[in-house]
């Protein structure tokens, strides 16, 4: 973590650095240039000094011609890395430096070039000129070029001070981060050997501001999971108290069927009543049912910490799939089970889906008196999809509708066998696929003698 903040840091301090040195040589060589413009401009202005210079040719055919050199002229060569040359039009020397390499110009343009003499860069200026001594070939030699000199100027100015620099900031950041981080250093320990039981909270006032909503948050984790933990914990031991009491009906009842099974009846034929046969029939009926919605409710909890990628799934055959199982149920009954259902699909998980379907399906069965009717709606709400079933049951008292969706509860004075988990199964469902149940009564015609009923309704995204 330290780590790769000092990285980041220094990356982001290099890269102006960076940034600043490419514009410091830019500026620089740019301003070479322009030193280099003037100096071409001088040689050019004291080129006529030069040819004013000649007063009078040679003595001689071919000898040095006669110099009086002008003043400007005379402080420009003292001044020193500078000098002169005089040719002749085929490049013969007559005067000045023999260094000078012997330039000829084919005309009265001037020409510039540089040589290295004795480790001096100079920069020449050539021209073609008339003077007293006839047409002769003038170079003036300076030996301040700026082009030749800013690399050294770039180097020692520039790039080894912001090398100094960087390398300064490098180690400041170092130790900067190493001190300033130091109690965030401290708390990633504090979480790292905590242990797993424990989950109290970080008093964040020990902690920098800046770190002091990291610990909030960290906070929340701890309570989101202490109270997951203790609904587990509660959830075992509803779970162990509600199995316990159908599992001792069924010893119970199975003990009774045990004795009856060894009492000989009339004729010497063993016999066994059958109002024990249906009670053991209908414990063991409520403790396979109870078992397989513990068994959903563990899945859709390992569902939910999971986090499997969500699945496309088509509501219209969801709901069709769920009808056919359910209509032999509602068919020994005489209620009318019916599906409205249009074309939609989420994104969500079938099976869970299934689970909640035929919880709801199996509920608005179970509940719902001979004769009346049950409904399946889905298709597709604007953006959202509809998921539907309503009933003509008894529906649910509406201080009791805040409660249904709590593990193991039931309306008081509800007929029939039951368990509790069938509506807190399907909102454990709902929750995970981001949307919750909405219990509310029927849409009926009460002059049709309808009963109040009951309408659960589930919202979702629709897949785009």
């Amino acid at each position: 973590m330290t780590s790769g903040l000092q990285r980041r840091l220094l990356l982001l301090l290099f890269l102006p650095l960076t940034l600043v040195a490419l514009i410091s040589i830019y500026v620089d060589y740019r301003a070479a240039g322009n030193a280099a413009l003037q100096q071409d401009q001088r040689l050019l202005h004291l080129i006529p000094l030069l040819a004013d210079s000649v007063v009078a040719p040679g003595h001689t055919p071919g000898g040095s011609p006669v110099l009086l050199l002008a003043p400007p002229l005379e402080e420009f060569i003292k001044a020193g890395h500078a000098g002169f040359r005089i040719s002749d039009v085929a490049g013969g020397f007559l005067a000045g430096e023999a260094w000078i390499t012997a330039v000829v110009p084919p005309t009265r343009e001037p020409e510039f070039h540089s040589v290295e003499e004795k480790g001096v860069t100079y920069r020449i200026a050539a021209q073609r000129v008339k003077t007293a001594a006839g047409e002769l070939i003038l170079q003036l030699a300076d030996g301040s070029d700026a082009r030749q000199q800013w690399v050294r100027s770039v180097v020692f100015k520039v790039l080894l001070p912001n090398l100094l620099l960087m390398l300064a900031a490098g180690l400041a950041i170092n130790w900067a981060v190493s001190r300033a981080f130091k109690p965030l250093l401290l708390l990633k320990d504090a979480v790292e050997h905590r242990s797993p039981r424990d989950l109290s909270a970080i008093d964040p006032q020990s902690t920098p501001s800046e770190v002091q909503p990291l610990v909030a948050s960290l906070n929340r984790l701890f309570a989101l999971v202490n109270d997951q933990a203790e609904s587990q914990r509660r959830f075992v031991a509803d779970a162990a108290h509600q199995l316990r009491t159908p599992l001792a009906g069924l010893q119970a009842q199975v003990e009774a069927w045990a004795q009856a099974a060894g009492a000989p009846a009339a004729g010497g034929q063993l016999t066994l009543s059958a109002d024990k046969i249906l009670a053991l029939r209908s414990a063991t009926r409520r403790t396979s049912q109870l078992a397989n919605q513990l068994l959903a409710l563990s899945r859709v909890d390992a569902s939910n910490r999971a986090g499997q990628p969500l699945q496309r799934v088509d509501i219209k055959d969801l709901c069709e799939a769920v009808l056919a199982l359910h209509l032999d149920a509602a068919a020994a009954k005489g209620i009318d089970l019916g599906l409205d259902a249009a074309f939609a699909q989420v994104s969500g998980y079938a099976w869970l889906l299934r689970e909640l379907l035929g919880n709801l399906v199996d509920n608005a069965v179970k509940y719902t008196p001979p004769g009346g009717t049950v409904t399946i709606r889905c298709g597709r709400l604007g953006d959202q999809v509809l998921l539907e079933v309503e009933d003509n049951g008894p529906g649910i008292p509406a201080d009791a509708l805040p409660r249904v969706l709590e593990r193991f509860y039931r309306v008081p004075g509800t007929a029939g066998e039951g368990n509790g988990l069938g509506l807190a199964i399907a909102d454990e469902i709902a929750r995970l696929h981001r949307s919750q149940l909405v219990l509310a009564p029927a849409d009926l015609n009460p002059a049709e003698g309808a009963r109040s009923g009951l309408r659960v309704r589930l919202v979702m995204d629709a897949c785009r």
